[in-house]
C-alpha cells in the first residue's frame, strides 16, 4: 500500500509531461540568466568609471549593478519564455517527439499542458518581481546611487585641479597629505543667486554627514560680493563648514515611478508627485498587474505556432517567424498604449486588452474544436511489453 501510495503521487504530472516540462524550464532557466547577465554586462558599463577613475571598490560596484538584476529579469521574462517554449517544441517536432506523441493519442491540450505549466510559472514569478522585488531593489538602487554620487566629492577633488562639483560650485585645493589632510583650499560658491562667495583657507578636511559631504575649512576668509550693490563683504574665521552639495539638488532623491509601490502609484502623494505626473504613475501601475500576464499570451502564440495545423516533416521557418513578428508586434503596440494612456487614462482597457486577448484567441484556434467535441482523441495502439530472451 505504501508503495502504491509513493507511486500514485508521483505520477500527478504525467511521464511524458515532466519530459517536456524539465527542457522547458532548464532551457528558460539558462536564456534568461545568459541574457539577464548581457543586460547586466551592456548596464554596467556606466558605473566602470565610477570605479577605475574615483578608486570604488569591486565590491560597491557589485553591489550596485546586482540591484538593478530584479528590473531586467521582470523585462526579458515575457520575451525568454516565448523563445523557450516556440523553439523547445519546435525541436521536439523536427525530431518527430511530437508526431509520436499525437500517433500515441495525446490531444492537444495535452501536448501543450507543459508549455502552460511553464508559462505559469513564469507568470507568477513576473507577478513577484513587478509588485514586489523590482520595486523594492530598484529604489535601493536609487538611494544607494544617490548616496555614492553624494560621496563621490571626497574622490573628485585632486590636486592643482580646479574641480567643478556642480554648475555652480567649484573647488581648487593644492595638496592632500595621506592621512586625508586638504591644504591650500579655494572654494567658489555660486549657489545663492543674490551674492558670490569666494572662500580661502590654509586647510581643511572632507567629512559626510547624513550622505551629505562637508568640508570643515581652517584659518581662512570669506569674501562675499553683493550682485544688488557690488559691496564687498571679507570675514575671516577660524573655522567654517561647508555644505558640497547643489542647492538645485534636494537632501533626498527624486522618487522614480519605478521604485514606488503599488499603493503608492495609485494613491500618489501630492507633494512628491505632481499633477501632470499622476496619469504615468497611474500606467506604471497597470503595467505591473499586466505585463505578467503577457507571459501567457506570448507562450500561446508559440504553442500554436507549433501544434496547430499539420506538421511538417522537413521543417517550416515561415511559422516560427511569424511567430516571432507577431510578439514584436504586440511589444511595440503594448509601448505605444502605454505613451497613450498615460495622457487619456480612458485608454487603460485598452492594456488590458493587448494583454490578454492574444491568449484567449490562441487558446480558442489551439483548443475550440477538442472542447466542443468535434474532433475525438485517437485510441492509443496498447504496447506489448515482450521478456527478453
Amino acid at each position: 500500500m505504501a508503495s502504491s501510495s509513493g507511486t500514485s503521487g508521483r505520477q500527478i504530472l504525467p511521464l511524458l509531461d515532466r519530459y517536456i516540462l524539465r527542457q522547458l524550464l532548464i532551457a528558460l532557466l539558462a536564456l534568461t540568466g545568459g541574457a539577464t547577465a548581457l543586460i547586466w554586462l551592456t548596464q554596467s558599463l556606466h558605473f566602470v568609471s565610477m570605479v577605475v577613475q574615483h578608486g570604488l571598490s569591486l565590491r560597491v560596484f557589485i553591489q550596485l549593478t546586482s540591484l538593478m538584476l530584479p528590473s531586467f529579469i521582470a523585462v526579458i521574462l515575457p520575451i525568454t519564455t516565448f523563445l523557450v517554449v516556440l523553439f523547445t517544441y519546435q525541436r521536439m517536432v523536427g525530431d518527430r517527439e511530437l508526431t509520436v506523441m499525437r500517433a500515441a493519442g495525446r490531444s492537444p491540450l495535452e501536448l501543450a499542458r507543459p508549455g502552460l505549466f511553464c508559462a505559469l510559472f513564469s507568470v507568477v514569478l513576473c507577478y513577484v518581481l513587478t509588485l514586489w522585488l523590482a520595486p523594492v531593489s530598484y529604489h535601493a538602487f536609487h538611494r544607494y546611487e544617490f548616496q555614492i554620487r553624494n560621496r563621490m566629492a571626497a574622490f573628485l577633488l585632486q590636486d592643482g585641479v580646479f574641480t567643478s562639483l556642480s554648475g555652480d560650485m567649484t573647488v581648487y585645493v593644492r595638496g592632500r597629505t595621506s592621512d586625508g589632510q586638504l591644504h591650500g583650499v579655494l572654494v567658489e560658491d555660486d549657489r545663492n543667486p543674490d551674492s558670490h562667495t569666494t572662500i580661502l583657507a590654509e586647510r581643511g578636511t572632507l567629512l559626510v554627514v547624513d550622505d551629505q559631504p562637508r568640508v570643515v575649512l581652517y584659518d581662512g576668509s570669506r569674501e562675499e560680493i553683493d550682485r544688488h550693490t557690488g559691496r564687498l563683504n571679507v570675514l575671516t574665521f577660524g573655522r567654517n563648514t561647508i555644505d558640497l552639495t547643489s542647492s538645485r539638488q534636494n537632501s533626498h532623491e527624486d522618487r522614480d515611478p519605478d521604485e514606488m509601490s503599488l499603493h503608492e502609484l495609485f494613491h500618489p502623494d501630492l507633494h512628491e508627485v505632481s499633477e501632470r505626473d499622476r496619469g504615468k504613475n497611474i500606467v506604471v501601475a497597470w503595467r505591473r498587474l499586466t505585463s505578467p500576464l503577457t507571459v501567457l499570451s506570448f507562450a500561446m502564440i508559440g504553442l500554436v505556432t507549433v501544434l496547430r495545423g499539420a506538421f511538417s516533416r522537413h521543417g517550416n521557418i515561415t511559422r516560427p517567424l511569424t511567430a516571432i513578428l507577431t510578439v514584436v508586434g504586440l511589444l511595440a503596440a503594448s509601448l505605444v498604449l502605454q505613451n497613450l494612456a498615460g495622457r487619456h487614462l480612458i485608454l487603460v482597457p485598452l492594456i488590458w486588452l493587448e494583454a490578454v486577448l492574444p491568449a484567449i484567441v490562441c487558446a480558442v484556434l489551439l483548443f475550440l474544436e477538442q472542447w466542443t467535441g468535434s474532433v475525438r482523441n485517437a485510441p492509443a495502439r496498447p504496447v506489448s511489453a515482450e521478456p527478453a530472451p
